[in-house]
């Protein structure tokens, strides 16, 4: 078992097993030497843009104030107690990408984002906890957290963030450029500022059971096939006109109770449904794209890489890309997985595809899903 200093010298096995989802872990130097990937002004230039989700936080006289992107306009970084939260970082840096790569030890269906806060001096969002697990990275300049394992997750009602009315803190820790704590869902922890920073967040997904239910109703919607109209050839006189008829309860359920779902429906509505690309995800496709045979000429010298806002995954011989679902033959199903898991694939790797997978990957060039290497 490879050991990891990102994870405290454990191996990703020994992580999972020991602290995943049961108690904080402190890493002092995860990452020597680390030093921030984005500078200020250029996160305030993503926060200003409309397809980047931002939110400015600020704590004045007492009264916090939380305001939704695009920021426009920011207070001087002279000014203590506000903070720039910047989501999705990795969709809009190579660099961001890479580092939140570097947590593929956890599956891909539940690796969320990078998110950037800085913070000026004294600055935070409160007490509060995360119904995800998260990693986080000391960037830049020092943050102050204190954490606790405390039961009562109340929260402060008729505020624009949610904070915990009753935090009490257990542990204290200052963290460094390089440093990093992990801390599973709902474990209370606040993070102060001392001096200017910045503290790079890498969450994960962890969907509702309510909202994957709804979803996954919508999908069974379009392969539900239930021939045939409701008809009473023997009805009966209504004596109470405005109460429904017990014949029309009893068929619209022996009806209904024909709707069955198995495994494999489950499988390709949660690999769309994980795949799926947020709201505020768009695609670049190529300004000039080349034709076929030139995109294949190219790929068999360079590869192919997937962009970094998609997410592919695959289960048997489903594969998923952004939302979409194919069943791949055993052949494709080699060249696919590559894809899916380095995320890149090499000319040779190419060169086993079927006619089928290539206009795929071409198809996916086009709408800036792939690129070449």
């Amino acid at each position: 078992m490879k050991k990891l200093p990102l994870l405290g010298n454990l191996s990703p096995a020994e992580f999972l097993r020991d602290y995943w989802h049961k108690k904080p872990l402190l890493i002092r130097g995860a990452i020597p030497g680390f030093k921030p990937l984005l500078k200020f002004e250029k996160l305030a230039e993503l926060a200003a843009l409309n397809h980047v989700e931002s939110r400015l936080v600020s704590l004045r006289d007492g009264e916090w104030d939380m305001q939704h992107g695009p920021l426009a306009e920011l207070p001087a970084r002279s000014e203590p107690n506000w903070t720039m939260l910047v989501q999705g970082v990795n969709l809009h840096d190579e660099r961001a990408d890479e580092l939140l790569r570097q947590f593929r030890f956890v599956p891909d269906a539940r690796l969320d984002d990078l998110m950037v806060s800085f913070a000026t001096d004294g600055a935070g969002v409160g007490p509060h906890y995360d119904s995800y697990d998260v990693f986080l990275l000391q960037a830049h300049g020092k943050r102050r957290w204190r954490i606790g394992a405390q039961q009562d997750l109340t929260i402060i009602e008729g505020l624009p963030l949610k904070i915990l009315a009753n935090f009490e803190a257990e542990e204290e820790f200052v963290l460094e450029p390089g440093d990093m704590l992990y801390l599973p869902p709902q474990y209370a922890h606040d993070g102060i500022a001392e001096g200017e920073c910045m503290t790079y967040s890498i969450g994960f997904r962890s969907p509702s059971f309510q909202e994957l239910g709804e979803s996954f109703l919508q999908f069974m919607a379009d392969s539900i096939d239930l021939p045939g109209r409701y008809a009473d050839p023997e009805l009966q006189e209504a004596k109470n006109p405005a109460e429904i008829p017990k014949h029309m309860l009893a068929t619209v359920t022996e009806e209904l109770n024909k709707v069955r779902w198995d495994e494999e429906d489950v499988t390709i509505f949660l690999g769309e449904h994980m795949s799926e690309p947020k709201h505020n995800v768009f695609f670049t496709p190529p300004a000039k794209p080349l034709t076929f045979g030139r995109f294949m000429e190219t790929a068999a010298k360079r590869g192919i890489k997937l962009s970094s806002k998609t997410l592919m995954l695959y289960r048997g011989k489903n594969v998923f890309i952004n939302g979409e679902s194919l069943a791949a033959g055993r052949a494709d199903k080699v060249v696919l997985d590559v894809l899916a898991n380095d995320r890149r694939i090499d000319g040779a790797t190419l060169g086993k595809a079927t006619d089928d997978v290539t206009e795929s990957l071409y198809a996916w060039y086009q709408d800036g899903w792939v690129e070449l290497g």
